[in-house]
């Protein structure tokens, strides 16, 4: 029978896809940190913390992030909008992680990178002006009586598409 060891992985920064992430308005802290232990995990290259988002250093965020969110490049920013604009403007396809009328599911989403994927508010989604600056909604198919996952499992799963795709493409991983 053959022995199982866990073991380290250690990427450097040169081990990251073209993926930067957008989280509007998120409330919770601990979602916040879970996400960024996730683009760790997947290799996004930035987040970018928007509005009411918390930023680090705060416990909740960094009890969930276990020391992410200082490998990760983040900034916080007031404006989605502005956020949204610029990265269009530098050829980032913007990518909103939302059920619309208009949402495909997310194993049908053929990404151009580089992606920039907008996260919204637990609750409410994403704020009025940031629907029209996206070219591409996806979303989750859900079997349940529940209508949605919570938002960082959501993103999670996002996160790894993008991953596969980008290795698939050998696109930097």
């Amino acid at each position: 029978m053959r022995k199982i060891v866990a073991r380290q992985h250690r990427r450097s920064a040169a081990h990251r896809i073209p993926v930067v992430v957008v989280l509007n308005n998120i409330r919770s802290l601990f979602n916040v940190g879970s996400m960024f232990r996730t683009a760790d995990g997947a290799g996004i290259e930035k987040i970018w913390l928007c509005g009411i988002t918390g930023a680090p250093p705060q416990g909740q965020l960094s009890k969930t992030a276990l020391g992410a969110e200082q490998h990760v490049p983040w900034e916080h920013a007031r404006d989605t909008v502005a956020i949204l604009e610029d990265h269009k403007r530098r050829g980032y396809q913007i990518v909103l992680l939302e059920q619309t009328d208009a949402s495909i599911p997310y194993e049908e989403f053929i990404p151009r990178f580089p992606i920039c994927v907008v996260v919204g508010n637990e609750i409410e989604g994403v704020a009025d002006g940031v629907l029209p600056l996206c070219d591409e909604a996806v979303e989750i198919d859900m079997a349940g009586i529940k209508n949605s996952l919570n938002v960082s499992v959501a993103f999670g799963i996002l996160a790894y598409h993008l991953r596969t795709c980008a290795k698939k493409h050998k696109i930097v991983c």
